[in-house]
């Protein structure tokens, strides 16, 4: 059998975010979504969430590009001192390699964020990261650790397919060659993920699509995507909304190419495609 995902990350960023989240669940393939608790528009996406309570709603754990949830003082090698965290994923890295950053800090952050979705009225279906931060072991370790404390049973198998990323890198340009190389480099991490969830009894997506079409995911991208889909479990990340001031002021990178996904997302096409493939849409309450 092979079933899907559709995961909508950076639920509660802007709320052109979340109006492109929810019309893409009501009326596109989108079957799941991720909280940002430190997001701007946290308490709009909570309401969202309520009034689409068939949208399983997951926690998309930041630890780069935002404020900490936990007190400043409280996680002093995650977030400085007006609790900035590490602005890019290759700054928590370095810092992570010269063991500047304490697991118990990361922890901490991380269990804030669950806190805080968790007492707006949302059980968390699963976690994932922000720029999948916990596919570095150090954070990996922290993630499934908090996971396992707040008896959240799915984690996000953050690991493209070697062979997606390798077909990726050659043919979709320059952008798409350096999110493959990286994707492929955190790759190495994947066996020790895999054991670690395995010993925790978490449970994760057999597969995981979506890392080098970020910025880049169109009608043509998901059929492709479709026609390579393995048996058992996978999962499609995406980063739909729609386009307005408030996002283009934002710092993120997606910005109309957040409409373009909206639309491929909510393409009959597409819904046309995954019904005569016989694939079976899910979300991670599926998993348990």
């Amino acid at each position: 059998m092979k079933a899907m995902i559709v995961n909508a990350d950076d639920f509660g960023y802007t709320r052109g975010v979340n109006a492109g989240i929810i019309r893409g669940f009501r009326e596109g393939i989108i079957t799941s979504t991720t909280i940002m608790a430190n997001g701007r528009a946290f308490d709009d996406a909570v309401e969202c969430a309520k009034e689409n309570p068939e949208l399983g709603v997951g926690c998309h754990l930041v630890l780069v590009d935002g404020v900490s949830t936990e007190m400043a003082n409280a996680v002093p090698s995650l977030a400085d001192a007006e609790g900035n965290l590490p602005a890019t994923v290759g700054i928590l890295t370095t810092k992570l390699l010269a063991g500047a950053v304490r697991g118990e800090d990361i922890a901490r952050e991380l269990r804030a964020q669950v806190t805080k979705v968790m007492n707006a009225g949302i059980t968390p279906t699963h976690l994932d990261s922000h720029k999948h931060t916990h596919s570095h072991p150090r954070v990996m370790e922290q993630v499934v650790r908090v996971a396992d404390e707040f008896g959240i049973h799915c984690v996000r198998n953050p690991f493209e397919r070697a062979g997606a990323l390798v077909k990726s890198a050659f043919t979709d340009g320059w952008g798409s060659f350096k999110q493959s190389a990286k994707a492929l480099l955190a790759g190495t991490a994947e066996p020790q993920f895999q054991k670690l969830v395995r010993t925790r009894g978490i449970r994760t997506p057999d597969h995981f699509w979506g890392v080098t079409a970020t910025g880049r995911l169109n009608r043509e991208s998901i059929l492709s995507v479709l026609e390579s889909m393995q048996e058992g479990v996978n999962e499609l990340m995406c980063h739909p909304g729609e386009y307005d001031d408030e996002l283009e002021r934002s710092r993120t990178r997606l910005k109309r190419e957040r409409e373009t996904e909206l639309e491929a997302l909510t393409d009959p096409s597409v819904r046309e495609a995954i019904e005569q493939q016989g694939i079976k849409l899910m979300d991670y309450r599926g998993l348990n």
